[in-house]
């Protein structure tokens, strides 16, 4: 399989360019808790999170969705993106560093429109993955 950028030349089990993002910290958690709006105190106190059966604080599964969505749009126009979704794992906590990938599995013609569907996925640094789902794109 081979990252694939001309959109013309796609083809069933093309992989999209892999994303890596800096390992977890609880300055990303303040950050996207401030940017979202997702204050959520599991996921930036300690203390509740203690209080709760965590070890600690943990990210925000939005959070591991939007680095899916950069995936995709550093792949494609964010306007070809026709469906997004995702289920969540497992979670993703401080200090793992988390790569996003993706594989087209179909290609599809939906309205006269040509489309390929893709799996998307993060894992972190141990091959443990976090968050599935997949994407519908216009070629």
């Amino acid at each position: 399989m081979t990252a694939t950028t001309r959109l013309d030349l796609l083809k069933v089990g093309d992989t999209l360019p892999p994303l890596s993002l800096p390992a977890i910290s609880r300055t990303t958690l303040a950050l996207f808790a401030g940017g979202s709006g997702d204050h959520n105190r599991i996921h930036i106190d300690t203390d509740y999170a203690r209080a709760a059966g965590m070890t600690d604080v943990f990210a925000h599964g939005m959070l591991s969705m939007a680095y899916l969505g950069r995936l995709l749009t550093q792949w494609v126009d964010q306007r070809r993106i026709r469906s997004f979704g995702v289920r969540f794992t497992g979670i993703t906590h401080l200090g793992h560093v988390i790569t996003c990938t993706g594989k087209v599995v179909a290609l599809l013609e939906v309205d006269g429109e040509q489309r390929a569907k893709v799996e998307i996925q993060t894992a972190n640094q141990y091959g443990d993955v976090k968050i599935v789902g997949d994407a519908i794109v216009a070629l």
